[in-house]
């Protein structure tokens, strides 16, 4: 083997031998926004103006009597246990739909939520509602599900 080659050899050896990294893929892009019935817009803009001005009385109000909410490792059951699971609770919350389906008194709406005041913000999670039409044709939420886009700590 010629110089030249074993030096070639010696550095594709290296090469080879180095750890390597493989890159996180590039995060899909986001799914359209789609339009609501007006009857169900009412409750995605209800929300994120009691939301906006930290009014857990109007934000326990969207909710069925026996509406469920995430808390931690939890469930928060009732409007009492909602309204003190949001007290403290608010910000420019925007929230968009991304599907939805209604068959008689009951109904869901999936879409996506960020922060800040001017649109369009940035995804930072991910909801589903689950609806019952109360008396009167109202909707209500029966439960709120919600998932932050963030990867927990460790995982790619």
């Amino acid at each position: 083997m010629h110089r030249s080659e074993s030096a070639l050899a010696l550095a594709l050896l290296i090469l080879a031998s180095a750890p390597t990294y493989a890159q996180a893929p590039a995060a899909p892009p986001p799914l359209p926004s789609i339009t609501l019935p007006a009857e169900l817009d009412r409750v995605l803009r209800d929300y994120e103006r009691a939301w906006k001005n930290s009014d857990e009385d109007a934000l326990a109000a969207l909710f069925t009597p026996d509406g469920f909410v995430p808390t931690g490792q939890a469930w928060a059951r009732g409007r009492e246990a909602i309204r003190a699971t949001y007290a403290n609770s608010g910000g420019g919350l925007q929230l968009r739909a991304l599907a939805f389906a209604v068959q008689d008194t009951v109904g869901y709406i999936v879409g996506a939520y960020g922060y800040g005041e001017s649109a369009p913000v940035p995804d930072r999670g991910k909801f589903v509602l689950a609806l019952r039409r109360a008396r009167g044709g109202l909707w209500l939420i029966a439960a709120d599900i919600d998932q932050s886009n963030r990867q927990p700590s460790g995982n790619p």
